[in-house]
């Protein structure tokens, strides 16, 4: 996936994450960040990648993401890898 299509696909990540009224504060809790640092990490492609990071931790998020935006379940994941660090090992 092309850098480009990858962060699309992160800022269709973060809309659903903030559009979400049960993983938003999850989500903000867990990164640190406030509705406004979210709105200024739309423009950073770190911050997209821990978008896409959060997202990845649970199975049941991704699954829901990719059916509300019509995505493939492996397209959050090869979105990561084009994005800062996504090359980056996983030993899990």
């Amino acid at each position: 996936m092309q850098r480009e299509s990858a962060e699309t696909t992160a800022l269709l990540g973060l809309a659903w994450l903030l559009g979400n009224e049960e993983l938003r504060p999850i989500f903000l809790g867990a990164t640190g960040a406030t509705l406004e640092d979210a709105k200024n990490g739309a423009k950073d492609a770190d911050f997209l990648a821990s978008v896409l990071d959060f997202l990845l931790m649970d199975d049941s998020w991704i699954m829901a993401f990719c059916e509300s935006e019509g995505l493939k379940y492996e397209e959050p994941m090869a979105a990561r890898q084009a994005l800062p660090g996504g090359n980056m090992p996983n030993w899990t």
